[in-house]
C-alpha cells in the first residue's frame, strides 16, 4: 500500500481482508485487525494517537500509510429545543447536513445519503440545489459519530431522511445501516433504523427481501396523483396505485409498519378533497402517517398548513382506523429545513 500521501486510503474504506493484509505487511498478528477496527468504528477515533493499545511503531507505520478520514464541522446552529443541526464538510470539499435531536435519554440523528438530491420535490430547499454526489457507507455513518461525540451521548436511533434519497444511493445506505447496527459499530437496534424514500418502487421491494427489521417510511405527500406529481416530480413515474400495491407487497413480506410521511402545505394538500383521498390509500392498511408540519424555506411559495388543520387530519384518518400522529417540530428556530443551513452558509450568512 502506498505511502505517499496523495494516495493514501481512509481507513473506514478498507475492508477486513485488506486491514489484515495491510497489518501483515507491517508484521503484526491478526489479532491487531480487531483493535485497529474498534477505534475506527466504534470509537470514532480522529487521531492514530488514541489508539492506544496499539504499540507506538504501528500507529506511526499506519499513519504513514492510510488517513482517518473525518469531517470538518463549517457551521453549527443550537435550537432552544436542544436540537442541534450541523453542517459537515467532507475531505474533497462537499458539504452535508445532519441533525442530532435529545429527548430525555434518547438521542436521534437524522442523516443525509447523498450531498444534494436529483429528486426535485418542489419544497424541499436541498432539491433545488440538484445532487452532487452519493455519499459511501462511511460518510453517512461519521454523520451519526460526529452528532454522538458532540452530544457526548449513545445515539438510540437514526432516520436517513437528511439530503438525498437513499434508495438512489441502495448499496451505500444499507452498508452504513448495517454498520450502525452492528455491536462492532454504533450497536442500534435494526429497528430504531430508519430510511425515508420518496417511493422509488423497486428498492422498496429490494428492502423488503433483505433481512435485517430496518424500518420504511415512504415520503407520500398526497394521495391524489396530479398533486404528487407537481409536488415530487422526481418519482412522477412511480405511480400511486403501484405504490399502494408495493407497499402491500412490502407488509405482507415483513410484517412490519411501514409510515406515510405528509408534509401540511396550506392550500396544496390540506383541502378536503386531499384528506379523503389519503384516507381511501390508508384505510384497511398497517400503514401510519406521521403529518408534519411544512417547514418555511427562504423563497418558497409554499406555506405550512394550519395546526388545526392537521388535528382535522388526525380525526379523519382515525375515524377510518388509522393512526395519525403530528411530528412534533423540532429546531423550528434554526434553519430546520434539509439544504437551509447550506444555502445560508454558502452565502455566507
Amino acid at each position: 500500500m502506498a505511502s505517499d500521501s496523495t494516495e493514501k486510503r481512509d481507513l473506514h474504506t478498507l475492508t477486513r481482508g485488506e486491514l489484515m493484509e495491510l497489518l501483515s505487511e507491517l508484521g503484526q498478528p491478526k489479532f491487531r485487525a480487531k483493535q485497529v477496527e474498534e477505534w475506527v468504528w466504534e470509537k470514532n477515533a480522529r487521531s492514530f494517537d488514541e489508539m492506544t493499545n496499539v504499540p507506538k511503531s504501528l500507529r506511526e507505520e499506519l499513519a504513514k500509510r492510510v488517513t482517518l478520514g473525518g469531517v470538518e464541522e463549517v457551521a453549527r446552529q443550537v435550537s432552544l429545543d436542544g436540537s442541534r443541526k450541523y453542517l459537515l464538510r467532507y475531505p474533497d470539499g462537499v458539504a452535508v447536513e445532519c441533525v442530532g435531536m435529545p429527548g430525555g435519554n434518547r438521542l436521534s440523528v437524522c442523516a443525509s445519503t447523498q450531498a444534494g438530491c436529483a429528486m426535485g420535490c418542489a419544497f424541499c430547499a436541498t432539491g433545488a440545489a440538484g445532487l452532487t454526489r452519493s455519499l459511501t457507507e462511511s460518510e453517512i455513518y461519521e454523520q451519526v459519530m460526529h452528532v454522538r461525540d458532540d452530544f457526548n451521548a449513545r445515539v438510540t436511533s437514526v432516520v436517513l431522511m437528511g439530503q438525498g434519497e437513499p434508495f438512489m444511493n441502495y448499496d451505500a445506505t444499507l452498508a452504513a445501516l448495517r454498520r450502525l447496527n452492528s455491536p462492532e459499530g454504533a450497536g442500534i437496534g435494526a429497528r430504531h433504523l430508519t430510511v425515508s424514500t420518496c417511493g422509488v418502487i423497486p428498492q422498496i421491494m429490494r428492502f423488503a427481501n433483505e433481512p435485517e427489521q430496518f424500518t420504511l417510511a415512504v415520503s407520500l405527500h398526497s394521495a391524489v396523483q396530479r398533486t404528487r406529481n407537481a409536488l415530487m416530480p422526481g418519482v412522477r413515474k412511480y405511480s400511486l396505485i403501484n405504490l399502494y400495491n408495493a407497499m402491500g407487497e412490502y407488509v405482507n413480506k415483513t410484517g412490519r409498519r411501514p409510515t406515510y410521511e405528509y408534509a401540511l402545505i396550506g392550500g396544496v394538500n390540506d383541502t378536503d378533497n386531499e384528506l379523503q383521498a389519503l384516507c381511501d390509500f390508508c384505510e384497511g392498511t398497517l400503514a401510519h402517517v406521521n403529518l408534519i408540519q411544512l417547514n418555511e424555506v427562504d423563497g418558497s411559495k409554499f406555506r405550512p398548513s394550519t395546526d388545526l388543520r392537521a388535528q382535522d387530519f388526525v380525526r379523519r384518518l382515525a375515524s377510518v382506523g388509522v393512526e395519525a400522529t403530528v411530528r412534533n417540530s423540532r429546531g423550528s428556530d434554526i434553519d430546520a429545513a434539509c439544504g437551509q443551513l447550506k444555502q445560508r452558509a454558502l452565502r455566507g450568512r
